[in-house]
């Protein structure tokens, strides 16, 4: 019997947990498993202190600061495939094929970094791409963003979309904040690129809540102060991390989301919101409106009553049809599985030579 090509996937960025990269790689990572019937001899790059190990499903290598100078292993692997733009592995330091899936290069739409930091950043993924047989981006967006900055890319780059899991609420289960009112929510770090600050605009005239999950950082201030002009402190509610039984909760009982973002390579919440049927309200920034598709409705301004005036106009079209349908098929068509099968059809390509 031949030998099965072996494979290592970094999924060191699993690290942190409440991130993309946590979900990511944990949902890419137990799709694989599944869809690989035994293909491919695999093998995941973890961080000792990862919250999810695969639950022993395959062969785990672990982070070292020392594979930064040298990577004891580079040549036993027949192909490499880094899974974030920021691997701990470098691809310099290995052999065999490679391939590298970029997210975004929000650090340019973002603006809070010098020029020579953006700089830096985007050297640092020209070298990455040079060394790499295939660059994977998570969005035709996040492809053409780097061919207009990296144009050299352009022949390697393949867009595969990322899966969304369909969430489900546990029966009985409540979250540890349970709001007062009708609500809208969202979900992300509360940092400045997450643009949650326009939100409270929304509560304005109303007696809505605005629910905010996600990581707290000092932006949350600028989110409160904003939310004392228009009178509504005490109905928007900064929940810090929550579970994936709660979030489950939020999409479910929402009136719905909302998801001001200004740089996103793909946005996942998005469509785990939609898998609920429910109105999701987007910015036309980066991917959301390739992501969303006409089953959101955008904000094509921050300024507060046109903000407003969509939210009642999308609302009402909501309650007025019966979009839940339409909603919930955009939203399938993000599937793991899927995900996981181009992946493996890459794989394949490129170890049987038909991408150099």
């Amino acid at each position: 019997m031949a030998q099965k090509p072996k494979v290592l996937l970094t999924f060191d960025s699993m690290k942190y947990p409440n991130s993309g990269f946590f979900y990511f790689g944990k949902s890419l990572g137990d799709a694989l498993l599944e869809q690989n019937h035994d293909q491919f001899d695999l093998t995941y790059y973890l961080h000792k202190r990862a919250s999810y190990q695969f639950d022993g499903k395959v062969k785990v290598q672990y982070l070292s600061k020392l594979h930064k100078l040298y990577y004891p292993q580079r040549n036993n692997y027949a192909l490499f495939h880094f899974t974030d733009q920021y691997c701990r592995l470098h691809p310099q330091r290995t052999g065999g094929k490679k391939i590298l899936t970029i997210h975004d290069i929000n650090p340019v739409h973002e603006k809070t970094k010098s020029a020579a930091k953006i700089n830096k950043h985007l050297n640092k993924l020209r070298r990455y791409i040079k060394l790499c047989n295939k660059v994977v981006t998570i969005s035709n967006f996040v492809a053409q963003d780097i061919i207009s900055y990296i144009p050299e890319a352009a022949e390697k780059i393949q867009v595969i979309y990322n899966g969304a899991d369909r969430l489900t609420v546990k029966p009985g289960h409540t979250p540890a904040y349970i709001p007062q009112r009708k609500f809208l929510f969202t979900i992300g770090h509360v940092s400045a690129k997450k643009n949650f600050h326009v939100l409270p605009a929304l509560l304005h005239n109303n007696d809505l809540e605005l629910v905010i999950a996600g990581i707290e950082t000092p932006y949350k201030d600028k989110i409160m102060a904003e939310a004392a002009k228009y009178n509504c402190t005490d109905r928007v509610i900064i929940t810090g991390p929550v579970s994936d039984d709660d979030k489950a909760w939020y999409y479910q009982q929402c009136e719905a989301f909302v998801f001001p973002s200004i740089a996103e390579g793909f946005g996942l919440p998005v469509i785990e919101a939609m898998h609920f049927g429910k109105p999701v309200f987007l910015s036309t920034h980066t991917s959301l409106p390739e992501i969303g598709g006409d089953a959101a409705w955008y904000f094509e301004s921050f300024d507060a009553d046109a903000m407003q005036a969509v939210y009642n106009k999308g609302m009402a079209e909501y309650n007025r049809a019966d979009l839940t349908p339409k909603i919930i098929a955009h939203a399938n068509r993000f599937d793991w599985k899927e995900t996981a099968r181009q992946y493996l059809q890459l794989y394949a390509d490129c170890l049987a030579g038909i991408i150099k």
